[in-house]
């Protein structure tokens, strides 16, 4: 088997890698619908209503993660996520059936979003921790990728296929797929052989919380990680609010163009997916330098004169965007201590999440109060300072430095080290 998909030589890997590649593509068309469902159907094009239910969708991984941390580390993972699944298909399914019955109104999704936010705050880090219990550590960097490819496969499949439906069928018979969706992983969850999994087991006294801070506190390469992290999940991932103001509210589109959008963001992500799946191994530089860019073309992105160039610029934005992402997490998890990885990845869940629920109202009102584009211009600027902060720190502390490097096939500016720290563990490479 090809090295992109070596994980997928790992039975109890494949079946989970299926049940989840299912799951997601219900899920993006389960956003797609709820994001037309309130823009549209529920309120005349109000981007902050869209905004809080971003909000108290994300806010309760802030507030749980200390607990959901310990939990993923305590319990086996796999029982932790097939708890939080069968909860998500409950909220998928009474949300449907109040669509379908032409019952819905925006309190009901309101409450249904906090609802999936909390059996998220614990499906999160146990679905993390869990894929190097499926693969082991070798194959980790590699099941991160699929995982991401898996992730945004469903991303380039589900906001295109949800908007055709939507223009065909109305936003509840998507709903209504996504129930059925969430079954398949449930199922295989169930299949996969426990006697198989890399398991290991942490003594009461090392499963709290304090030790997981503690642990990160002292290891600046994942300070720096989670830094970004952070600014990516609060600034950089608002697109279920940007796009679908942009699509409506800038260009004047329907639900097929704007389902296209988040096509089209699918095909740049998918491809990250790929590319980094094929690497030996996770670096610091990728992460840098995906952040820049990312940065860069949202900024773009949002002065684009027609929908065409929009949708264009959503394919490099998706690459740079799951670059930063998936090598990011890569880092996180190849270093950390084994008993610490639930905790660590809780708080990596939490940091992505955790702005949201303050920025996603902040993000709506400027698409309200000063225009559209706002909700993509104004994100972008806190992700381009971010870039040029960090840079500089770790080009100051690690003895890191820029250089274009011609000698490459394809030409890119570079890190490349000095003197590396002797106190950090794991320094960024």
């Amino acid at each position: 088997m090809s090295s992109t998909f070596a994980s997928l030589a790992v039975p109890n890997y494949r079946k989970f890698f299926i049940g989840a590649t299912v799951s997601n593509i219900g899920q993006w068309m389960s956003r797609t619908a709820a994001s037309w469902l309130v823009l549209v159907d529920l309120t005349d094009g109000n981007a902050r209503a869209l905004g809080w239910v971003t909000s108290l969708n994300f806010a309760p991984a802030l507030l749980l993660a200390p607990l959901a941390g310990v939990v993923a580390d305590r319990f086996p993972k796999r029982h932790v996520m097939n708890v939080a699944q069968v909860v998500l298909a409950i909220d998928a399914a009474i949300l449907a059936a109040l669509v379908l019955t032409g019952r819905a109104e925006l309190w009901h999704v309101y409450v249904l979003a906090l609802m999936d936010g909390i059996a998220a705050a614990f499906d999160g880090p146990a679905r993390q921790a869990m894929a190097s219990e499926l693969v082991g550590k070798e194959l980790l960097p590699n099941a991160i990728s699929l995982n991401s490819a898996s992730f945004n496969m469903a991303r380039l499949v589900g906001p295109g296929v949800a908007g055709f439906m939507i223009a065909a069928f109305d936003t509840g018979p998507v709903l209504a797929f996504n129930v059925l969706t969430f079954v398949v992983l449930i199922i295989s969850l169930l299949a996969i052989d426990p006697t198989k999994m890399h398991t290991v087991k942490v003594k009461r006294g090392q499963g709290g919380m304090v030790q997981g801070i503690r642990y990160i506190s002292r290891r600046f390469d994942l300070v720096v990680l989670l830094v970004i992290a952070f600014m990516m999940g609060a600034f950089g991932f608002n697109f279920a609010i940007s796009n679908a103001v942009m699509a409506t509210e800038a260009f004047g589109k329907g639900a097929g163009e704007y389902g296209m959008v988040g096509s089209w963001m699918g095909v740049g992500a998918l491809v990250a997916a790929l590319v980094s799946a094929r690497r030996d191994r996770p670096r610091m530089r990728y992460v840098l330098l995906a952040l820049g860019g990312f940065g860069v073309l949202m900024l773009v992105s949002g002065l684009t004169p027609t929908y065409a160039l929009f949708a264009a610029s959503m394919v490099p934005i998706g690459f740079f965007a799951v670059t930063v992402l998936i090598s990011a997490n890569a880092l996180v998890q190849t270093s950390v201590s084994p008993e610490m990885r639930g905790r660590v990845m809780s708080v990596w869940g939490a940091v992505i999440l955790g702005g949201t629920p303050l920025v996603s109202p902040v993000v709506g009102w400027l698409g309200d109060a000063i225009g559209p584009r706002w909700t993509v211009i104004g994100p972008a600027i806190p992700v381009i300072i971010t870039f040029v902060v960090v840079s500089l720190w770790i080009m100051r502390h690690d003895h890191m430095r820029l250089r274009f490097d011609p000698s490459r096939p394809a030409p890119w500016l570079r890190l490349v080290h000095g003197k590396v720290t002797e106190d950090m563990p794991h320094p960024i490479r």
